[in-house]
């Protein structure tokens, strides 16, 4: 190769890697119309609700982690917008929140009967579902759950309120206000298990000695990213950035950074 070709050759080399750096710049940069439907009011207010590493939980300096925080903040810079971040009790006050308006963007399980009220992203991470026993419980197995005088505590408002209450025959499901109000209800003897997603069962137990999660799951949330209904100009773009963060292990490092734990292995 003669030293024409060979500058030549790097010439092309460096202007293919410009084009390929220009295509991504601008495969990231939200046109005009998408940044307003996805931010309507200037700023991206991600909705969270506290006790879930999928949503809001606190280290003990008080810094906020979570899958919803993580991402929205990497969202909120990509569209070039401020980060709000409004937080409720729990997730069906979310859900409220957006489909009133007031919050632009939650993670949470990706169902049929939500994906009616809200549009969602192609999932980005499946969660077990199982269930959490206070120390001494006298259920030890989830075969032992749905017999008579068996409390199930739930979320108010919440997928598993709605599956459970069809699916269980003889237990009973009784809904709590709160996962700190939950945690409570075990701690108390007032549920005999409580379900949901074994991220938050496994934080749950962190704060009650002796409580463990029963083997086996019932059930898998498909977690996505959900924006409101009635802001098509955005929801490409949204999708575009849930493939973007999973392919990139930005999913991955927010759930290491919240300690998320009981994935469904693949």
């Amino acid at each position: 190769m003669n030293r024409a070709t060979h500058w030549t050759r790097r010439a092309f080399l460096a202007f293919a890697a410009l084009l390929v750096v220009g295509c991504a710049t601008v495969a990231e940069r939200p046109s005009a119309e998408a940044r307003s439907a996805l931010a309507p009011t200037g700023k991206l207010r991600v909705g969270v609700y506290k006790g879930s590493p999928t949503s809001l939980v606190r280290d003990a300096s008080g810094e906020s982690r979570g899958v919803s925080v993580d991402l929205g903040r990497a969202f909120a810079e990509r569209l070039g917008v401020p980060y709000e971040q409004v937080e409720f009790a729990r997730l069906a006050l979310v859900l409220e929140a957006m489909k009133a308006g007031q919050v632009d963007l939650t993670v949470t399980n990706a169902t049929p009967a939500r994906a009616a009220e809200v549009d969602f992203t192609a999932p980005i991470l499946d969660l077990e579902l199982g269930y959490l026993v206070a120390k001494g419980s006298r259920v030890t197995a989830i075969a032992e759950i749905d017999r008579p005088g068996i409390r199930v505590g739930v979320a108010q408002g919440s997928t598993s309120q709605t599956t459970l209450t069809r699916e269980l025959k003889n237990a009973v499901v009784v809904p709590a206000s709160s996962l700190q109000a939950a945690a409570q209800m075990l701690a108390r003897g007032e549920i005999d298990a409580f379900a949901t997603n074994k991220a938050i069962l496994s934080e749950m137990a962190d704060s009650l000695p002796g409580s463990r999660i029963l083997d086996g799951r019932w059930g898998l949330e498909h977690l996505a990213i959900a924006i409101p209904k009635g802001r098509p100009a955005g929801l490409p773009y949204a999708r575009q950035f849930a493939e973007d963060a999973k392919a990139s292990g930005l999913v991955q490092r927010a759930a290491d950074r919240a300690g998320l734990r009981g994935t469904a292995k693949p």
